[in-house]
């Protein structure tokens, strides 16, 4: 196991070696990932493991824990959410080797020199884990949006109804 993580490595060697990998990013260190998040304090802890499975598929485990930092889009503060990344990645040289991985392997379209940045692959899934609309789960909606009183009492004054012109075109 190496604690280091090399800059760019030939992945068709990796596999042959059955080669793994283990240690930490910090994630300030992710431009992509940076760009996106609320703050970058902390450090991504990963496993890689290249490997061949029983069909012969050359293939990356990536294992990732990252506590990334967010804004809420229910009450844009801030939180952090724990993110953890488990996937196997389907080594393919060409998109037509895509259709010949096992089932819940994803493709990894290695360039035709073999070499593969681990760093970004690193960063790809963690990007790829982040949600749509990131909600804190500790989080709950404003009083007003809550108090079914609130909404009643805004509708209080309105007794028009917007389809009553649609039942008099209806008539005729």
């Amino acid at each position: 196991m190496s604690v280091t993580l090399p800059e760019s490595v030939d992945a068709w060697r990796m596999v042959a070696a059955r080669r793994s990998f283990q240690g930490a990013l910090p994630i300030a260190g992710l431009q992509r990932l940076a760009e996106v998040l609320a703050g970058t304090d902390g450090v991504a802890q990963y496993e890689l493991d290249f490997g061949r499975d029983e069909f012969g598929t050359s293939y990356l485990d990536v294992r990732v824990q990252a506590p990334l930092e967010l804004i809420c889009q229910r009450t844009l503060e801030p939180f952090i959410l724990p993110v953890t990344v488990d996937a196997r990645l389907g080594l393919i040289r060409s998109e037509r080797e895509e259709s010949a991985l096992p089932p819940g392997s994803e493709p990894l379209l290695v360039a035709e020199d073999g070499k593969l940045s681990l760093a970004d692959v690193i960063e790809d899934e963690l990007l790829l884990a982040l949600p749509l609309v990131p909600i804190n789960p500790d989080s709950s909606l404003p009083d007003e949006v809550v108090d079914p009183g609130t909404e009643a009492s805004a509708t209080e004054g309105r007794t028009d109804n917007p389809f009553a012109v649609l039942r008099e075109l209806k008539k005729n």
